[in-house]
């Protein structure tokens, strides 16, 4: 966890990450808006980092916590919430893994977009996940995020960029997930079916699971600098595309939603 929290403290800057992929931000919006339904929700943000989506539910009305490891991306999201003009009802630092004592059953809603990127252990994303569901009101929503295993050849493939990677290194992240390498901290990438198993395992009834960037992914670049009317055109069919199963390995990123 030292290393992690050193990451996002001294050497990554995850405030600008979602201006650079505004595809996943903009789909992972729309999944939002679609699933959070109930005015002035109860909103619990774990891992919620600089407050990105923290800001946005917010500026909707509702209710939003947010936790993060990082003591930098905490005051980032106290400051970019001033900014927003809107309050949040708590923002802290914390860990996914020993979360605050809040009351049980008492949050509409649960995000837990980012710790499960970075806990190689399968006892420690079991927990992540059994943390989160206690805190959870019995019919709420759960959004969770994962990278995909196929994440490092589509970021390489994006950029026509093997870095100093042979084939067979970006291979073994299909056989077991785990990030050591530079220029990433500590992760862990995730299959469509242990994802899955992992959320079927807590016992959640899958409403979505989303594909978040498919085919849109490795023209980004070229995508972003089409004029804005353009943009939408393309934004609207990844949104199409994103829970077409046979499509969920051109996806950097998963998103599981379900209810308890």
């Amino acid at each position: 966890m030292n290393e992690i929290e050193n990451w996002y403290d001294n050497e990554y800057e995850e405030w600008n990450r979602l201006e650079r992929h505004k595809i996943e931000f903009e789909i992972t919006k729309h999944y939002l808006d679609k699933y959070i339904t109930k005015p002035e929700s109860k909103i619990f943000d774990i891992g919620g980092g600089p407050g990105r989506y923290s800001i946005y539910l917010a500026k909707q009305g509702h209710k939003v916590t947010l936790l993060d490891l990082s003591g930098k991306n905490v005051c980032v999201a106290k400051e970019k919430t001033a900014e927003a003009g809107v309050v949040l009802e708590d923002c802290v630092k914390g860990d996914a893994l020993a979360l605050p004592e809040y009351e049980k059953e008492s949050f509409d809603v649960i995000l837990l977009m980012g710790p499960l990127y970075h806990l190689t252990k399968a006892e420690d994303r079991k927990k992540a996940v059994e943390e989160a569901r206690k805190l959870l009101k019995k019919g709420g929503i759960l959004i969770a995020a994962f990278i995909s295993r196929y994440a490092p050849i589509q970021d390489c493939f994006s950029y026509l960029d093997f870095y100093e990677d042979e084939v067979k290194e970006l291979l073994h992240y299909l056989e077991d997930g785990k990030n050591n390498e530079g220029g990433f901290t500590t992760a862990y990438f995730t299959s469509v079916e242990e994802a899955r198993s992992l959320m079927q395992e807590q016992q959640f009834k899958e409403l979505a699971f989303v594909g978040v960037e498919n085919i849109l992914g490795c023209k980004e670049q070229e995508i972003l600098k089409l004029p804005n009317e353009e943009q939408k055109k393309w934004l609207e069919l990844g949104i199409a595309l994103a829970e077409d199963e046979k499509l969920y390995g051109t996806s950097q990123h998963f998103l599981y939603i379900g209810e308890k």
